[in-house]
């Protein structure tokens, strides 16, 4: 049902608007106030009463390149037809990007509209503190203030207040042990902090403590010590540290997805929601459960994928059956690109995570920050299409913004542009951002203006690159004294040809730019008030 507009509140509970009307016959009063009796009139128009505000449901994988995802073709070696529905449904971004190459920063710049390093570079470790400063502005908190149920499901690992459920006198050798906890306590610190209603997750898939926590309470309690996990079916281990007894890593995924469609389900459509799904998948451990094993050409890792997107699957389900579709902006995306076991799988299947595109998770070369991005809003974006603007997922912050009618300060998502104008098709006289900056390690950028990308140390790759690989993309490494990269993306979108001493007055101007942000300038445009 339709709220009634708050100026036409505000009029209605107005003694001094209103008493003149009241006092006169009506005939005097339309003559006298017939402006004002148009306008309440105007108010009640539908359109203008209510801002309609759409639900939204944010799917987040972990760990996943952007040829993962099928797009409809059927000889990818991963089928994905879940997220194909959704990318057919509304708008696939071929640009899209996460804001670093590793976990918890992106999830922070994703939340906040601000970029990571303006903070940290690194990701929260088992045990670690929040990332969150008191008073963070996150698009839960703006969300939660117009109105919307916030749930939020899966992988936090943007750190909790563990000193509140410490036992007191536990040494630093200690704190990696069960019994150095209060695990009754109530668990601050989390998603509950930062605008979410709810939260159901296991915080991190392979960081202790391995469990079940409910809100801000543990629903599984961990007393069992694991020192070295069983074996999983496509590799990967846990970090020492504390696990339930019941613990199993093959029910992560179906039950956060259960979680989140349950918490759907119980939505009423009085109120519009927000559901931020993190998956733990594809990430390591690679843990596909039987019934999708073989499902892909792409090993175990392919067949996650599959279980990935036959949950993605279950939450669409669940919109159609409650009658949301038409009115939810469901944004499919991830935090990074593929683990580096991608080169094993480009060997044994060829497949390669990254499609064109060069680099792994943890690289500053495109295929650790270009991920799959895709945005469903029916009847507000045009089925099937496709933009190749170049975008972050910080800019979900001032999108989300403009939608509600929520004005932005001028310290808030401070990286954040809107993407409204290119969801809606309007055709742009010049890229949508002025500039873009990737980052996973302290010291290392790469900035992206507009066809260019300007990486500022001797190479983009965090980890030394096969052989095998270079020479079957015809690539180089690059000696240790490269004073930086420049490539431009639209000729070169594999990152062959370093052209840094070719254009210096270019490498000059966007390192210019890049040290301005990184002294403090915001990426997005001063905001008028």
């Amino acid at each position: 049902m339709e709220r009634p507009a708050p100026e036409l509140n505000r009029l209605c509970d107005s003694p001094t608007l209103l008493r003149p009307i009241f006092s006169m016959s009506i005939a005097t009063a339309l003559a006298h106030h017939r402006h004002l009796i148009f306008f309440l009139l105007w108010l009640t128009i539908p359109e203008v009463t209510a801002r309609v505000l759409p639900n939204i449901v944010i799917l987040y994988a972990d760990d996943m390149g952007v040829r993962d995802v099928s797009y409809g073709d059927p000889n990818a070696k991963i089928q994905t037809p879940n997220i194909d529905r959704l990318a057919n449904g509304g708008m696939t971004f071929t640009d899209g990007h996460s804001s670093s190459g590793i976990c918890t920063p992106s999830r922070f710049a994703l939340l906040t509209g601000q970029h990571h390093w303006r903070r940290f570079h690194g990701i929260v470790g088992a045990f670690g503190k929040s990332v969150f400063e008191p008073g963070d502005f996150t698009i839960a908190k703006m969300l939660k203030l117009h109105g919307y149920k916030t749930g939020c499901f899966g992988k936090w690992h943007l750190g909790w207040d563990w000193d509140a459920i410490r036992k007191p006198n536990i040494s630093q050798k200690e704190r990696g042990k069960a019994a150095s906890y209060d695990w009754t306590k109530p668990f601050p610190g989390g998603p509950l902090d930062q605008g979410f209603d709810r939260y159901f997750g296991d915080g991190t898939i392979n960081f202790p403590p391995y469990c079940w926590i409910d809100n801000d309470r543990f629903q599984t309690i961990p007393t069992r010590q694991v020192i070295k996990s069983r074996p999983l079916a496509g590799g990967g281990s846990f970090r020492p540290g504390p696990m339930a007894e019941t613990w199993d890593p093959y029910a992560i995924l179906p039950t956060v997805t259960k979680k989140t469609v349950e918490w759907i389900g119980e939505q009423k459509g009085d109120n519009p929601f927000f559901a931020y799904l993190a998956f733990n998948s594809p990430h390591y451990p690679i843990v596909p459960n039987n019934a999708f094993h073989g499902k892909s050409e792409a090993g175990f890792y392919g067949d996650f994928v599959v279980e990935t997107d036959a949950m993605v699957g279950k939450i669409l389900n669940t919109l159609n059956q409650k009658g949301f579709t038409e009115n939810t902006i469901v944004i499919f995306t991830a935090d990074n690109g593929a683990e580096n076991l991608a080169f094993d799988r480009l060997e044994k299947f060829n497949h390669w995570s990254s499609g064109k595109y060069r680099g792994v998770k943890r690289d500053l070369y495109e295929g650790g920050h270009r991920v799959p991005f895709i945005i469903r809003w029916p009847g507000q974006i045009k089925a099937g299409s496709h933009s190749d603007e170049v975008v972050s997922q910080v800019d979900f912050a001032a999108t989300f913004a403009e939608i509600i009618g929520r004005r932005l300060k001028n310290d808030e998502a401070i990286d954040s542009y809107s993407l409204l104008p290119v969801i809606k098709g309007e055709n742009l006289e010049a890229p949508l951002r002025v500039a873009t900056v990737q980052n996973t390690n302290k010291g290392e950028y790469a900035l992206r203006q507009g066809d260019w990308v300007l990486i500022n140390t001797a190479s983009g790759a965090t980890r030394k690159e096969p052989a095998a690989y270079l020479q079957r993309f015809g690539l180089s490494s690059y000696p240790k004294d490269t004073p930086g990269l420049l490539y431009h993306l639209k000729d070169d979108p594999g990152q062959k040809n370093n052209r840094y001493q070719e254009e210096p007055e270019r490498v000059a101007s966007m390192l210019d730019l890049l040290n301005r942000y990184l002294a403090g300038e915001r990426c997005a445009p001063i905001r008028t008030q």
